[in-house]
C-alpha cells in the first residue's frame, strides 16, 4: 500500500510555516494517542503516520528532499529514520509535548528530548524503561507540586563505573569485528554485489570483550538498588496524564544507555469535591428559610474557605458559578471555575411544635408550586442545566 502524503496527514499546505506543522501534529498526536484510544490498531497506526510526517517536515532538509522527490527521496540509505516501533512513537511524541503526559500531552512545561534512534553499534546494552504511578489530591494538582520517589531499580556500579570491566586493561577489542560490532559479508553474483550486515555474536554488538569482570556487580555494569528522585508535577494534569523523566529508568548494562522513569498520574478521590475538566463540582445543602429569604454562607474551596450568597427565592438544584475557583489550565491561559449545586435540605426528624408550624404553613397558596414552577424544575430540566453548564 503506497504511502500517503505527509502534508494531507498532518492536513496542511505545502507551504505551512513549521509553527503551523508543528501545531497539526499536536493535534493529530492527542487526537489518535493510544491513551485516549486503547486498543485501536487504526488510531495507533495513525499516530505512528503523524509522527513520520513531522519528523519529515518539521526538518528544513528532508522537507526539501521530500518536496522535491517525494518519498523515494527518504528511502533507506539517507538519514531520515522510519518508526517501526511503537516505543519509539512514544519517545518522539514525549520529546515534542514535553512531557506527555501524557500525555497524556505537557506541551512546553517540560524541557528535554532526546533522539530514539540509535545506531547498530553502541556502548553496553540499554536499559528499561520503568513505569511508577503517583498519587495527588486535587489540592496538589490545582497548585502544582514537587514530588520526592523512591524507585527500586537498576543503578550504575560504582566500582567500576559502569563499564563492568576489573579495570581498563581489562576491556578487549572484539577481535571479530575489530570493534565496530558489526560483521559484514559481500556476496557477488550476476545481479551485483550485496553485502550482509549482523550484529557480532562474539561481542553483542558492543565491539569490545571483558577479560576480567568486575568482582561488585559480576560484569553486569549495574547494581539493583534503590533512588530517590524528585519530580515537579505541573498545576493541572489529569488522571492518566505522563511525564516522562530521561535516563531515570534503568541503567544500561556495561555503560548502555539507561532508560527513562515515566510518572503516571493518578487522581485520588475528593471527599467533598468532584471535577469536570477545569471546573470543580460542590454540593451544598441549604435550609429551607436560607432558600427563602437568601443567606451569605461560608463554604470550602480548593485554597481556603470563600463567602458565598444565596439570593431570595434560591430552587433546589440551582448552579452557582464561583469564577476562577477550579483547576488552572495546563498550558497555563486560564483557569476553571467554582461550580456550586443547591439543595434544599429537608430534616427527617422535627418536634411537634414544628410539625404543627409546618401545617400552618402548608395551607399558604404562596408556598405552592405553579405550573410553569413545576415544569421549569424539573428532573429533565435540572439536567439540561446541567449539560450546559459542563459542554
Amino acid at each position: 500500500m503506497s504511502k500517503r502524503d505527509y502534508y494531507e496527514i498532518l492536513e496542511v499546505q505545502r507551504n505551512a510555516s513549521v509553527d503551523e506543522i508543528k501545531k497539526a501534529y499536536r493535534k493529530a498526536a492527542m487526537q489518535f494517542h493510544p491513551d485516549r484510544n486503547p486498543g485501536n490498531k487504526e488510531a495507533e497506526e495513525k499516530f505512528k503516520e503523524a509522527a513520520e510526517a513531522y519528523e519529515v517536515l518539521s526538518d528544513e532538509t528532508k522537507r526539501q528532499r521530500y518536496n522535491q522527490f517525494g518519498h523515494d527521496g527518504l528511502r533507506p540509505g539517507s538519514d531520515f529514520h522510519t518508526y517501526t516501533n511503537f516505543d519509539e512513537v512514544f519517545r518522539h511524541f514525549s520529546d515534542i509535548f514535553g512531557a506527555g503526559i501524557g500525555g497524556s500531552m505537557f506541551e512546553d512545561v517540560f524541557a528535554g528530548g532526546r533522539a530514539s534512534a540509535r545506531g547498530r553499534h553502541q556502548v553496553g546494552v540499554p536499559g528499561s524503561d520503568l513505569k511508577i504511578r503517583l498519587k495527588l489530591s486535587l489540592e496538589e494538582i490545582a497548585t502544582g507540586v514537587e514530588k520526592k520517589l523512591k524507585i527500586k531499580k537498576w543503578k550504575t556500579c560504582d566500582v567500576c563505573q559502569g563499564t563492568g570491566a576489573k579495570s581498563d586493561a581489562s576491556k578487549l577489542t572484539c577481535p571479530n569485528c575489530n570493534g565496530t560490532g558489526e560483521i559484514r559479508q559481500v556476496t557477488r553474483s550476476v545481479f551485483g554485489q550485496f553485502v550482509n550486515i549482523a550484529t557480532c555474536g562474539n561481542c553483542n554488538g558492543e565491539g569490545r570483550i571483558i577479560r576480567d569482570r568486575c568482582l561488585s556487580c559480576g560484569g553486569e555494569g549495574r547494581l539493583h538498588g534503590e533512588t530517590t528522585i524528585k519530580v515537579n508535577v505541573p498545576a493541572g494534569v489529569s488522571e492518566g496524564n505522563y511525564i516522562p523523566l530521561h535516563d531515570q529508568g534503568n541503567a544500561g548494562q556495561r555503560g548502555g544507555q539507561p532508560g527513562d522513569l515515566i510518572v503516571i498520574i493518578d487522581e485520588e478521590p475528593h471527599k467533598i469535591f468532584s471535577r469536570s475538566a477545569e471546573d470543580i463540582v460542590l454540593d451544598l445543602l441549604i435550609t429551607y428559610p436560607q432558600a427563602v429569604f437568601g443567606a451569605e454562607i461560608e463554604i470550602p474551596t480548593l485554597n481556603g474557605k470563600a463567602r458565598l450568597k444565596i439570593d431570595p427565592g434560591t430552587q433546589s438544584g440551582k448552579i452557582l458559578r464561583m469564577r476562577g475557583k477550579g483547576i488552572p489550565s495546563l498550558r497555563g491561559d486560564y483557569r476553571g471555575d467554582q461550580l456550586v449545586r443547591v439543595n434544599v435540605w429537608v430534616p427527617t426528624h422535627i418536634s411537634k411544635e414544628d410539625k404543627e408550624l409546618l401545617k400552618t404553613l402548608g395551607k399558604s397558596p404562596a408556598i405552592e408550586p405553579k405550573d410553569g414552577d413545576i415544569s421549569a424544575h424539573s428532573e429533565k430540566s435540572f439536567f439540561e442545566k446541567m449539560k450546559n453548564i459542563f459542554s
